[in-house]
């Protein structure tokens, strides 16, 4: 397909902000799509593998600064003036494009095919001469592209689309392409991307608008899934009130989500956002082999960490280091012990767990594992109706050093990637911080010429702390509360120095 194509949907989608007109739009194109052109699926979640891939495009606004004006020959600092001044680099390729020579017909018959293929070589580039080896082959698809092509190439690069393309928009644009808007397909749809996780798979199987292409699409053991998340409680009255009695309580740990997968000998260990965290945790690998049987399994989790010398559970930050780390590991692992507790089971020995009521899955889980205390446990659980027990059992979690309680409906299947809600969360009020504006960036779109994300710091002593970074919360105008054309108008005068967009 030629990338013209894709690029006209990706400007039409771009025009409207209404989810049915996205769908209509989205529908028809994917009608036109071959088996063959896939991949496109991936191009219009502005990626190139499927969600759970590590491989990520990965350019940053410099080097596309650099790809830009190689291709137009335009120099680089005209670009970067451009950038300021538009807001978007996308745009600014999108108009440098326009003012280039055409020298052959081959500058408009840019695939899709040829994009995904380039595209692709860049992540596996690594060592001497990268940057280079880089900017050839975006310069090579600049160079080839006309300005629509331009726009939407670079903003993949970036990883800033700006399509309002959700994995909800593309599912119901595959429901309505392929199975006539029939809304009895619409719960098939959903279970075929959450056994998968990968659209591209789904929509293949939706070609021939047939249910059992979808069903053919199984729970795979090592490739990650995405975890079901809760939806917030406002009080234990709450809970009760939305799950019915009785239902489960558990803790609600302070530290990080953990997808154990086993397939014989293999196991893999992912995170939340489907990081591959394998290496990183020998232990529990170990924990695995020896304290849950089972020939093949997929456990949902939390590592949490611990004091080696108090038995005291820390807070996530404490051990949150070990999720990046490559090096020294084992020192770390000993340095930083974490507990893994278990609470939920997707898949066993063949079968798929997802629509097993959950109670009936903890059940599996205390069958399978055998309890070793700071190595691996089953999470802390109890089924009540009485809130005096619930309170009780907050206030030990929270003892405990843990974030909350969480709530369960114990007729409820697993959903992965949906904050459900037959599963709640409570946890106490996060406390107020007087915090110092440090750096920010200039925005993008309406919000270019605006300081519009900001850095945010902690003094200590003599020194400020960056503690992190926000983008939301201000209003456009003041008028309508604090707005960017208070703040950039206060924050302006006191810029002490620039580099590109910071």
């Amino acid at each position: 397909m030629r990338y013209e194509k894709l690029a006209k949907v990706y400007e039409e989608l771009s025009q409207t902000t209404k989810r049915l007109e996205k769908i209509d739009i989205l529908s028809k194109f994917l009608e036109t799509v071959s088996i063959e052109d896939s991949d496109i699926l991936y191009l219009l979640q502005g990626d190139i593998y499927p969600t759970y891939d590590e491989r990520k495009i990965g350019i940053s606004n410099q080097i596309a600064i650099k790809a830009i004006s190689k291709a137009t020959g335009t120099d680089s600092k005209k670009v970067v003036l451009s950038w300021k001044k538009i807001g978007d680099i996308g745009e600014v390729a999108k108009d440098l494009t326009k003012g280039k020579k055409q020298t052959t017909l081959a500058t408009h018959l840019l695939t899709t095919k040829k994009v995904i293929e380039n595209l692709r070589k860049l992540p596996e580039l690594i060592g001497k001469g990268t940057v280079d080896k880089k900017l050839s082959l975006i310069t090579e698809l600049l160079t080839s592209a006309n300005p629509i092509e331009s726009l939407y190439l670079v903003r993949t690069l970036i990883g800033d689309l700006r399509i309002g393309v959700q994995e909800s928009t593309i599912k119901y644009s595959i429901l309505k392409a392929f199975f006539k808007n029939n809304k009895e397909y619409e719960e098939e749809i959903q279970k075929a991307i959450d056994r998968s996780n990968d659209l591209k798979e789904v929509f293949e199987a939706s070609k021939n608008g047939k249910l059992e292409d979808l069903e053919q699409i199984k729970l795979q053991v090592g490739k990650p899934i995405k975890a079901m998340l809760a939806q917030k409680a406002n009080s234990i009255e709450d809970a009760f009130k939305h799950l019915g009695k009785p239902l489960a309580i558990e803790y609600k740990y302070d530290g990080f989500r953990l997808l154990i997968h086993k397939k014989g000998n293999e196991i893999s260990l992912f995170t939340r956002s489907l990081e591959n965290v394998t290496n990183q945790f020998p232990e529990v690998i170990s924990y695995i082999k020896e304290f849950v049987k089972g020939d093949s399994f997929i456990l949902d989790s939390e590592a949490v960490g611990y004091d080696k010398k108090t038995k005291r559970y820390t807070d996530f930050q404490a051990i949150s280091q070990r999720i990046k780390r490559k090096y020294e590991i084992k020192k770390l692992s000993e340095k930083l012990p974490v507990e893994v507790n278990v609470f939920d089971i997707l898949y066993y020995n063949g079968k798929n767990e997802l629509e097993t009521p959950f109670q009936k899955r903890a059940e599996l889980i205390r069958k399978i594992i055998t309890e070793h205390p700071y190595k691996l446990i089953v999470s802390k659980m109890k089924i009540t109706s009485n809130e005096k027990e619930v309170k009780e059992f907050y206030k030990k979690a929270l003892k405990d050093n843990q974030e909350g309680i969480m709530f369960k409906n114990l007729e409820a299947p697993y959903k992965p990637g949906r904050r459900v809600g037959n599963m709640l969360k409570l946890k106490p009020e996060t406390n107020d911080l007087d915090l110092v504006i440090t750096g920010a960036e200039w925005g993008t779109g309406k919000r270019a010429g605006w300081l519009s994300s900001f850095i945010l710091s902690c003094k200590n002593e003599n020194e400020f702390l960056e503690i992190g970074k926000v983008g939301t919360g201000v209003k456009e105008k003041s008028k309508e509360g604090v707005g960017f054309d208070e703040l950039n108008e206060k924050l302006k005068p006191l810029i002490i120095k620039e580099s590109g967009k910071e």
